[in-house]
């Protein structure tokens, strides 16, 4: 089931998880919130790194897990989708590859 969302559907005093129902139950298997690699193999690529490059592929990343779904993608990292649909701008105005929506 498809559903379009406006700003007004969702806002930050609604809490994080007042669309849980819409988010993809893959976004909350213990798999897609555990990294792949064990901490000590995170934790040496993380430094060094700057907050906006570990932003950025989080915010990918999660878009990715989330099959390209900005609204989702939104809600799981708990930013508003005018902030990702701005950053996805950003990114792809940067000449970053940005996973579509599928």
């Amino acid at each position: 089931m498809s559903q379009s969302f406006t700003s007004d559907d969702y806002s930050a005093q609604d809490g994080a998880d007042a669309y849980s129902d819409d988010i993809p139950d893959a976004a909350f298997e213990a798999d897609a919130l555990v990294p792949a690699s064990e901490p000590s193999d995170v934790v040496p690529m993380l430094v060094g790194a700057t907050v906006e490059a570990v932003e950025r592929e989080l915010m990918l990343q999660t878009l990715a897990r989330c099959d390209g779904n900005r609204t989702h993608a939104a809600r799981v990292l708990g930013v508003s989708v005018r902030t990702m649909r701005n950053k996805i701008k950003q990114y792809s105005a940067d000449g970053i590859e940005v996973p579509a929506s599928g």
